[in-house]
C-alpha cells in the first residue's frame, strides 16, 4: 500500500524544505565523487564542486537563515518549519555530509590518485633533493608576499578573509626576562598555487600543500619564538549583497562599494582541521561571534576546492572523461551568413552538444553587417571571453545603435559585469542597467537589419547565459527565429527595461514579473481540465529548481485529477511525489552528469497537440516576482518535435545518471533489471549531436537517434 500523508504523520508536508531539498542535491554531487565508475579525475571535480555548492550555500543560504532568527520574526515556512528548526537540520545534515566527504577524500581518491601516480607528500616524505628545492621556492616565491598578524594587547584579532585559508599559531617568548604565551595567524596567500607541484622527469605528479610549506618555515616569520602549534582554520562569511536601490543614485558604484563588503561579511561558518586544540576552537569562535553549532572539524583537508589544480595540463588523459568537441550544428555548417537560414525557418542549437561558435558568429556578423541598423543584448554573466562583448563593442564603432543590458547582481559575477560594462560605455555602447527592485535574468538578443524587402528584426533566445565558457559545460537551448510577432515581442521588452513605460504585454513571449506565473497556472489547469473530460492529460517539465508553492499546488491538483506529470528537476524540488490522494501521479527525477543540466522546458500534452515553451526561469519564487524572464513558445514543428522526442524523451529514459526523488526527500537510483538496456541522457546527445548529418531533417534524425515519448510505465 502506497504510503499517505496521515500514515507519515506530516502535517506541513505538502512541501520538503528547500534548504534541506537543496543539501540532497549537493549529495548527488558527491555520489559523482564516490562512483568508481566515474574517471578519477573527474571524481576529483566533483569532489571540490561539493565544497564550493557548500560555500556559496552557507554564504548565502545559511546566512540568510541566521538573519531571519535575528529578526525575531517566527513563522513556520510552506514545510512547516520555523529558521531555528530549518537551520538545526540544516547543519546536522551537513555534517553529516562533510563526514562523508572526508571518507571520500581520504579512503578513496588520495589511494586511487597515488596508484596513479599522483601523491600529496607531507613535509617529512621528502628527500633532501626536494628540501632543498623547497627551501628555495619558499625563500624565492612564498615568503616575500606573507604577513604574519599577532594577537596582543597592541594587535587585536585580525580580520580572516572570507574563505580564505589561515594558519592559527600559538608560540611562546620570553621578553624581559617574563614568559609570554602568544597568538598570530598567517593567511595563506591566494595569489600562490595552492598545490606546490614538485619537479620530476620520471612523469608522477608529487604536490606539497602550500599551507604545509609555510608551517614548515614559521620560524622564519616569528623569530625568537617557540612554536607551540600551528592548525588551519577557515571562516565563511555573510556574503549576501544588501543595496537599497531607490535610494542609490549609482548603482555601478553601489554594488563596487558592496562587493568590498562582502569580504568583510558577518562570520556564519568556522573551519578547522582535526587537530586543532578545543581551547584554540572555542577562542575563534567567540572572536567571531560564532557558537559551537557553526564549528565545522574537518578530517581531511581545510578547503579542497583548490585540488582542481591536479587538472591542469594535458596529463593523465586516461583519468578523464573523453574528450568531446562539440560540432557546429547541421544547419549552420558551411554558411558565413545566418540570417538566410534564419528567415527560412526557426533555427535551434542544443548546448553544450551543439558549439557556442555559432552564436558569436551571428553576434560577430551582425556587428560588422552593413545591412545591421541595430544591436541589443542583455547580459548576465558575461564571462572571460571578450568575442561576445567584443562584437557589441565592434558594432558600436560601425556606428551601429547598440545597447546592453547589463545585471550588475549576477550572484558572485558582479566585478566581472562592472569591468564590462564599463568597457561597453567606452566603446559607444548604450549600458542600462535594467529596473529597479528586478534582476534582468532573461537572455535575449535582438538585430534590426535592412534586408533587400524590408526591415527585419532577427531575435536570439536562450535558457544560458552569453557566455562561452560555461556553453562547454551547460545543458542549454537557444532558439533563433525572424517571426515578425518575435520581433515585436522582443522590442517592446528592450523598450521596457531601457526606457519609462508599462508593460504593455507580449503576443507569443510570456515575462515575468508579469505574466509567466499566471500563464503557466492556466496551462496545468487545462491539462487538468482535459484529464478530468477523458483525455489524456500530461506534463513533462525540465528545470534546475521547483519551489514556488502555488505552482506545487496546481501540480498536485493537476495529478489528483489523473495527469501524468514527470519532472526533470536537477536541484531544489518542494514537491513531495507518490503521496496517494495528492501526487501518486508525479515523478520527479534528477540527472547529475558530466555536463551541469540547466535548460529549462515546459511541455503540455495538450489534447494530443503538444505545446511546448523554452524559458530562461525555474520555477521559484525569485524567478516569477523578483526577476524579468522570458519563456517562449516553440511554434516550429520541426524543432518542437525534436525537444519532444529527442531532447525530453531521452532524458526520461535516463537509467544510468537519474536519481528519483523519495516520499521523505531522499533520492534514489533506478533498480535496473539483470542485462537490462544501459540509457545514458548525456551520452546519448553527444552521439546524436555529432551523427546527425547536415541533409538529414530533424524529424528524420531524431525518429532514428531517440526513443518516442510513450505514457510512463507503471
Amino acid at each position: 500500500m502506497a504510503p499517505t500523508l496521515k500514515s507519515q504523520k506530516m502535517s506541513h508536508s505538502r512541501f520538503l524544505n528547500r534548504e534541506l531539498s537543496w543539501l540532497e542535491f549537493n549529495q548527488r554531487v558527491l555520489d559523482e565523487a564516490l562512483n568508481p565508475d566515474v574517471p578519477l579525475l573527474e571524481r576529483v571535480k566533483f569532489f571540490c564542486i561539493c565544497h564550493s555548492n557548500l560555500d556559496e550555500f552557507f554564504e548565502v543560504r545559511v546566512a540568510g537563515l541566521k538573519q531571519q532568527i535575528e529578526s525575531e520574526v517566527v513563522e513556520r515556512g510552506p514545510d512547516g518549519l520555523t529558521a531555528s528548526e530549518t537551520l538545526r537540520q540544516v547543519l546536522r545534515r551537513t555534517r553529516r555530509l562533510v563526514e562523508v566527504a572526508d571518507v571520500c577524500w581520504r579512503d578513496q581518491l588520495i589511494p586511487r590518485l597515488a596508484e596513479q601516480g599522483i601523491r600529496f607528500l607531507e613535509l617529512a616524505q621528502l628527500d633532501e633533493t626536494d628540501r632543498s628545492w623547497l627551501e628555495n621556492y619558499y625563500q624565492k616565491q612564498i615568503h616575500p608576499v606573507l604577513t604574519p598578524l599577532a594577537v596582543d594587547p597592541s594587535h587585536p584579532f585580525p580580520h580572516l578573509l572570507n574563505k580564505s585559508l589561515n594558519l592559527a599559531v600559538r608560540l611562546n617568548l620570553t621578553q624581559n626576562g617574563v614568559f609570554l604565551r602568544r597568538s598570530a595567524f598567517v593567511q595563506v596567500p591566494r595569489v600562490l598555487p595552492r598545490l606546490v607541484k614538485l619537479p620530476r622527469e620520471d612523469g608522477r605528479q608529487d604536490y606539497v600543500f602550500l599551507a604545509h610549506v609555510i608551517e614548515g618555515n614559521l620560524t622564519q616569520l616569528f623569530p625568537g619564538t617557540t612554536i607551540e602549534g600551528c592548525w588551519q582554520v577557515r571562516v565563511t562569511r555573510n556574503s549576501e549583497l544588501y543595496i537599497d536601490e531607490e535610494e542609490t543614485s549609482n548603482l555601478l558604484k553601489a554594488v563596487e562599494n558592496e562587493l568590498h563588503n562582502r569580504r568583510r561579511g558577518e562570520a556564519v561558518r568556522l573551519e578547522v582541521e582535526r587537530e586543532c586544540p578545543p581551547d584554540v576552537q572555542q577562542f575563534l569562535l567567540e572572536q567571531l561571534g560564532l557558537t559551537p553549532e557553526d564549528l565545522f572539524v574537518i578530517e581531511g583537508e581545510v578547503n579542497p576546492i583548490r585540488l582542481m589544480g591536479i587538472l591542469e595540463g594535458d596529463h593523465s588523459p586516461e583519468l578523464r572523461d573523453a574528450p568531446f568537441i562539440a560540432p557546429v550544428a547541421a544547419w549552420a555548417r558551411g554558411s558565413d551568413d545566418l540570417f538566410p537560414l534564419i528567415r527560412e525557418r526557426d533555427r535551434m542549437l542544443h548546448h553544450p552538444y551543439e558549439s557556442f561558435d555559432t552564436v558569436i558568429r551571428f553576434l560577430q556578423h551582425a556587428a560588422t553587417d552593413p545591412r545591421v541598423l541595430a544591436i541589443k543584448q542583455t547580459l548576465y554573466r558575461t564571462g572571460g571571453d571578450a568575442r561576445v562583448v567584443g562584437a557589441l563593442m565592434e558594432a558600436a564603432r560601425n556606428g551601429k545603435q547598440v545597447t546592453a543590458v547589463v545585471e550588475l547582481k549576477a550572484r558572485f559575477d558582479e566585478a566581472n559585469n562592472i569591468q564590462w560594462a564599463r568597457r561597453l560605455e567606452e566603446a559607444g555602447v548604450h549600458v542600462v542597467y535594467g529596473l529597479v527592485g528586478w534582476k534582468i535574468h532573461c537572455k535575449i538578443a535582438l538585430v534590426v537589419r535592412q534586408d533587400e524587402d524590408r526591415i527585419r528584426r532577427y531575435v536570439h533566445l536562450a535558457t544560458g547565459n552569453y557566455n562561452a565558457s560555461t556553453a562547454r559545460f551547460y545543458t542549454d537551448l537557444g532558439v533563433f527565429t525572424a517571426r515578425p510577432e518575435f520581433g515585436e515581442d522582443a522590442t517592446n521588452l528592450f523598450n521596457l527595461l531601457t526606457g519609462v513605460c508599462q508593460f504593455q504585454g507580449t503576443r507569443r513571449l510570456a515575462v515575468a514579473p508579469y505574466e509567466l506565473h499566471s500563464r503557466l497556472l492556466t496551462l496545468i489547469e487545462r491539462e487538468a481540465g482535459h484529464a478530468r473530460r477523458g483525455i489524456p492529460g500530461r506534463i513533462i517539465i525540465k528545470l534546475n529548481s521547483l519551489v514556488e508553492g502555488e505552482i506545487i499546488e496546481a501540480l498536485y491538483a493537476a495529478s489528483a485529477a489523473g495527469v501524468q506529470v514527470d519532472l526533470i528537476v536537477r536541484g531544489i524540488c518542494c514537491l513531495r511525489p507518490g503521496v496517494v490522494g495528492l501526487s501518486e501521479n508525479i515523478t520527479v527525477r534528477s540527472i547529475v552528469d558530466r555536463f551541469l543540466e540547466h535548460s529549462r522546458i515546459y511541455w503540455f500534452g495538450n489534447g494530443l497537440q503538444p505545446e511546448v515553451y523554452v524559458a530562461s526561469a525555474d520555477w521559484m519564487p525569485r524567478n516569477f516576482f523578483r526577476r524579468i524572464e522570458v519563456a517562449f513558445p516553440i511554434e516550429d514543428g520541426v524543432l518542437r518535435e525534436r525537444i519532444t522526442s529527442e531532447i525530453l524523451a531521452l532524458s526520461l529514459a535516463d537509467n544510468v545518471k537519474a536519481h528519483f526523488l523519495q516520499l521523505d526527500g531522499s533520492y534514489s537510483a533506478l533498480k535496473l533489471k539483470k542485462g537490462g538496456q544501459l540509457h545514458r541522457s548525456q551520452s546519448r546527445f553527444m552521439e546524436v549531436a555529432l551523427a546527425r548529418p547536415k541533409s538529414a531533417s530533424t524529424r528524420q534524425a531524431t525518429k532514428r537517434d531517440g526513443p518516442v515519448l510513450r505514457p510512463r510505465p507503471s
